[in-house]
Parts: C-alpha cells; sequence; structure tokens
C-alpha cells in the first residue's frame, strides 16, 4: 500500500463518490475508478459497494478505512516534525568536548545557541581527546570538539575529517624567578619572553597522562629538542601540573589557551618555546567522515568557530546532502 494509494481510498470513503473524489484529487473520474479497481484486485477483496446513498465500505474496506487514516496521519505528522528538524524547531545534537574546553568554550556558545534554538536538545559527552576520537568512530557523538597535533604531525585519519579552529601555543612553566630566567629573552611585542628548551635537559618534568594529548604533543616538543625528561610525577590536571610547577617541583607544558580559566594565587613564570620545536596544538571540530551533519549541529559548529576560530569553516557538502 502506497501513499497514494491509502489517499486515494479514505477521500472516496469520505466522498461516498468516485467522481467527487476525482474531482478533489484532480484526477478524471475513469483514472479514479480504474485506480480503486486495482487497489482491490491487489487485495483480492472488495472495499466498495453501491447503494443508493452512493458508495459504501465494506467492513474489509471500513478496516482499510482506518488503517489508511492512521498511516496518512503518521505520514502527516512526520512531514511536520521533518520540517520542524529542517527548519531548527526541534532536534537533538551530541557534542563530545575535552573538560578543559567545555569549560571555556560551552559558556560562551550554549547560552547563545539555546536562545536561537531553544528546543533542541544538546547533551554532552566529556572524554578527553583519545577518547573522543573513539567515541567519534563509533557514532557515540555526532562531532567533537578538542585538541589535535600540529597539522605537519597529524597521521592522516581514514575515518574523521578534521577541521582547525584555532593554533595555540604551549609554553613552559617554572616557579617564579627560577634560575633558568637569566637566559630568557623578551621579544617586543611577545606576552612572555623565549627561552632555549635545551636549557631545560636536566630539569625534573611534570607530566599529564600518556593518553592525554597535552602529553602527546610535550613528548614531540621534548623529542625534538633531544631531551630525554626527567619526570617528577604524572598527573591527569594540566591546572594541577602549572600549580606544583608554580611551587617548584618541577617544570612542565601547559597551553596557553588554558592559563586564564582556573583564577587562584598560583603565579609561576611562563615563557614561550622556539617555533623550530612545534610547540602548539590545534583546537578543532572532528566528524567522522562522510557522516550527516545535522544542521542543528552545523549551526553549533560555526557559532563555535565564529566566537573561537582563526579560520573559515566549509564543512564536506556531501554530509549535508546525505
Amino acid at each position: 500500500m502506497t501513499e497514494r494509494e491509502l489517499l486515494y481510498v479514505k477521500t472516496v470513503a469520505d466522498e461516498k463518490s468516485l467522481s467527487k473524489a476525482a474531482q478533489k484529487l484532480f484526477l478524471t473520474q475513469p483514472s479514479m475508478s480504474v485506480c480503486i479497481q486495482k487497489i482491490e484486485s491487489n487485495l483480492g477483496i472488495k472495499l466498495f459497494k453501491r447503494t443508493s446513498n452512493g458508495l459504501i465500505l465494506t467492513f474489509a474496506g471500513e478496516r482499510y478505512y482506518q488503517i489508511a487514516t492512521d498511516i496518512l496521519k503518521i505520514y502527516s505528522d512526520f512531514e511536520i516534525e521533518v520540517s520542524d528538524i529542517n527548519n531548527l524547531k526541534k532536534g537533538r545534537i551530541t557534542l563530545g568536548i575535552t573538560v578543559y574546553l567545555a569549560t571555556h568554550i560551552l559558556p560562551v556558545i550554549l547560552p547563545a545557541f539555546k536562545k536561537r534554538c531553544p528546543n533542541i536538545e544538546v547533551l554532552i559527552i566529556e572524554k578527553n581527546s583519545t577518547e573522543l576520537d573513539r567515541s567519534l568512530s563509533s557514532g557515540e557523538i555526532d562531532f567533537a570538539i578538542m585538541h589535535t597535533l600540529p597539522f605537519h604531525e597529524h597521521v592522516h585519519n581514514l575515518t574523521t575529517d578534521i577541521y582547525p579552529l584555532h593554533r595555540d601555543p604551549l609554553v613552559l612553566v617554572t616557579k617564579k624567578d627560577h634560575p633558568l630566567r637569566q637566559f630568557a629573552l623578551t621579544q617586543d611585542g611577545r606576552e612572555y619572553p623565549q627561552l632555549d628548551l635545551a636549557l631545560c635537559e636536566d630539569e625534573p618534568f611534570i607530566m599529564l597522562h600518556p593518553e592525554q594529548k597535552i602529553r602527546q604533543i610535550t613528548d614531540l616538543i621534548l623529542n625534538k629538542a633531544n631531551i630525554r625528561p626527567v619526570i617528577a610525577l604524572t598527573t591527569k590536571s594540566y591546572e594541577t601540573a602549572r600549580r606544583l610547577a608554580c611551587e617548584g617541583i618541577g617544570i612542565t607544558l601547559v597551553p596557553r589557551q588554558y592559563l586564564n580559566i582556573f583564577p587562584g594565587s598560583f603565579y609561576p613564570d611562563y615563557y614561550f618555546i622556539d617555533e623550530k620545536h612545534s610547540p602548539y596544538w590545534t583546537m578543532c571540530v572532528a566528524v567522522q567522515k562522510n557522516a550527516y551533519v545535522s544542521k542543528a549541529a552545523q549551526l553549533f559548529i560555526h557559532m563555535v568557530n565564529d566566537k573561537f576560530g582563526s579560520t573559515s569553516i566549509e564543512l564536506n557538502r556531501a554530509k549535508e546532502e546525505l
């Protein structure tokens, strides 16, 4: 049973006349008669019988009519719902994001997004970048906002499209007035002085967990500087690492973007590192290749890019048109 067949039978039953039903549906009476006969033939039963009051439904016809009415109502409701989803009046997005980026981004973006799309449900999955990669591949999340390696270090991913938003440097953190300070070079217009990383070879390092992107990028930076670090301790919190460095437990590397998230009384010294060591990571939006990206998700991504990105994002049109 097609939608058209359901509509034909329902209209004939409502009008009790082939000619009136045909007129209502902009068909000729012979065409309508042929259609009803074909439906009855395919079903192997009569749906209508002729009376002095016009066409009335048989018992089988009454059941057909009830089912047709229910199905056509479902069609209508679904069309309305699709229209609402398409016009951002209804829907849901599932966003994967790292804990610290959630602290940094969501208080800025979510209120503005909810104001524009009050009926779009936003589910937030907070994990580290490595876990988000897995969640994206499994389809648990629609897209992820996270950090990735510098693009020239990034291994081509066959399952994920990466859209860079912003490149953020990692800065070296030491206690206030550390002896290394005497070797730092102040540069005009730069927020922090620059320090030769080779001078840190014998310093104890506070490192993050190996599964975290900050640790992976720190390892790359130290490897480029030919440093095999003496690890004083390992933590999962960059803020713990920063505060311990402030207290002289060791030195560490922290993203510049994160320095202002936690206010407090810990004030270490910060140093930029020479560009030859590629001391940065890239905040990005990650989307599963060839995945459908809803209009609500596209809007959220573009709002993040407008506020935090430094380049224009053009999502793959194949995703939009699937």
